[in-house]
């Protein structure tokens, strides 16, 4: 008789579905692509919390704010720029010359953006700084960390989190004096007269400043943004990114042990493996191990690895900006190149200058006076009693300057018309006044004689010209006829 047997049960220990986030403590670290950071980010936010209080002359009935979203009257003010919402074309050049300058970056030095551009890495670096001025550096944060709480370590958190809500605050505040005038509305928050929708703006923006920058930092870089995914895609083998040299830094060994090793006439690498580059970044990522997610090419672990090996007497960039290319290249005996200018950085650069010319001449030749002509539909024409031909038009015009304007308006494509704005008295030259940054519509009858040449359907042109200065704009449409 046969018995079967069952295999023993072996209990499997409960595993988490993901692991948790380590926390970061990154070490302050002096040098050259540190001071880089510093003089960008002092600009970045320089120009973020200061822009909105320059002015700007724009003459009477204008703001005087150089920068201004004014939502309202439906108006971007941009220095001596003034856009309608009609212009929104000129949003879309903006942003394909954004995402093509943020591709470029990423043709030449990978996520150079993220490094050293990218708000979170601004905002999260500013962190960092009142992080380390009031706890200290890396060590002494990591045994704090770990002791219990005491009256001092009460006192230097609430310090810090009172200064991150100062500077997330500031942060939302600023951002809300894009949409209004800034001195005006700065009076309005302090004296609590200003619209709730300010206060509301301010207080999701100061949230979720201080709850990326402060608490989720590294994780919003590798969990939450999509560009590490996108640019990987996108990028190529002659992109420079921070690199470890393996060719040279392996074997890692000691300092006493590499001397031993060479010697003997044995290959040592020059690294140490002292971890100060894993130390100084802000992710916490290894650089020796190759490309990885959570490494934002801020060029940190270059400083720290520069430092030491300036203190071990060894040549400085083990670590720098390069590629496998490259090191290929050195362990054949070759000497390194680099190619920025290839097919697709000659791609985004074109696309970039052709954007770009096209926005400017497009800014150069627009006029500040637009037409536009609705024909009615009902009826299509009308034959007056002495057999003139009438036809009937909606037309409205647009002053986009902050001061009245007399306008002129004619018409051609068809012989002798006469034109008459209804509700106005017939006259000689039909004028209509549009007031300043504003729309007028008018209903325009135009009416050709009996014995006027015409077909079913003739092409005419509406034009309509400043009287002052001469600016005009034109706009097709169709005269019918019997």
């Amino acid at each position: 008789m046969n018995v079967s047997v069952k295999p023993p049960v072996v209990a499997v220990p409960d595993e988490p579905l993901y692991a948790s986030a380590k926390k970061v403590y990154p070490q302050r670290v002096t040098g050259r692509f540190r001071s880089i950071k510093w003089m960008l980010m002092g600009l970045f936010l320089g120009v973020y919390y200061l822009l909105p209080f320059v002015r700007w002359d724009r003459g009477p009935n204008a703001p005087s704010q150089a920068v201004l979203v004014d939502l309202p009257n439906r108006r971007f003010y941009f220095f001596f720029i003034e856009l309608w919402p009609q212009e929104v074309y000129y949003f879309t050049g903006l942003l394909v010359i954004a995402a093509m300058t943020l591709f470029l970056m990423n043709a030449i030095a990978g996520r150079v953006w993220c490094g050293y551009a990218c708000p979170q890495t601004v905002w999260t670096d500013l962190f960092y700084a009142v992080e380390r001025w009031i706890e200290g550096d890396r060590r002494a944060r990591m045994k704090k960390a770990k002791e219990p709480l005491s009256a001092r370590r009460v006192g230097e958190l609430v310090a810090k989190h009172s200064i991150w809500l100062i500077i997330a605050w500031w942060t939302g505040g600023a951002w809300v004096l894009y949409f209004a005038d800034a001195p005006t509305l700065v009076y309005d928050l302090a004296t609590f007269q200003a619209p709730l929708v300010a206060y509301a703006a301010i207080g999701i923006l100061t949230f979720t400043t201080y709850t990326l920058a402060g608490h989720m930092r590294e994780q919003v870089c590798i969990y939450m943004c999509p560009w590490p995914r996108i640019q990987a895609a996108l990028t190529d083998e002659w992109a420079l990114n921070v690199t470890y040299r393996r060719d040279r830094g392996e074997p890692r060994t000691s300092i006493k042990k590499a001397a031993d090793l060479r010697a003997l006439g044995e290959k040592a690498g020059d690294c140490v493996d002292c971890l100060q580059c894993v130390a100084v970044c802000p992710t916490g990522v290894d650089i020796r191990h190759g490309s990885q997610l959570g490494c934002i090419q801020c060029g940190l672990c270059i400083d720290a690895c520069d430092n030491v090996m300036a203190k071990v007497g060894r040549p400085t960039g083990l670590i720098a900006y390069d590629n496998d290319i490259n090191i290929e290249r050195r362990q054949a005996g070759k000497p390194p190149i680099y190619r920025f200018f290839r097919a697709r950085t000659v791609i985004y650069l074109g696309i970039i200058a052709l954007t770009g010319a096209l926005m400017l001449y497009s800014l150069y030749a627009r006029t500040l006076v637009d037409i536009n002509v609705l024909h009615d539909r009902n009826p299509l024409y009308v034959t007056l009693s002495n057999g003139s031909v009438r036809n009937a038009y909606t037309i409205r015009f647009l002053n986009k300057r902050s001061e009245l304007r007399t306008l002129e308006l004619t018409v051609t494509g068809v012989p002798i018309p006469t034109l008459h704005v209804i509700g106005e008295e017939p006259a000689e030259r039909t004028i209509v006044a549009v007031g300043p940054d504003q729309t007028r519509e008018v209903r325009v009858l135009v009416t050709v004689p009996p014995d006027a040449q015409i077909g079913s359907s003739n092409r005419i042109t509406f034009e309509a010209r400043d009287v002052d200065s001469g600016d005009n704009a034109t706009s097709t449409d169709h005269f019918f006829g019997p």
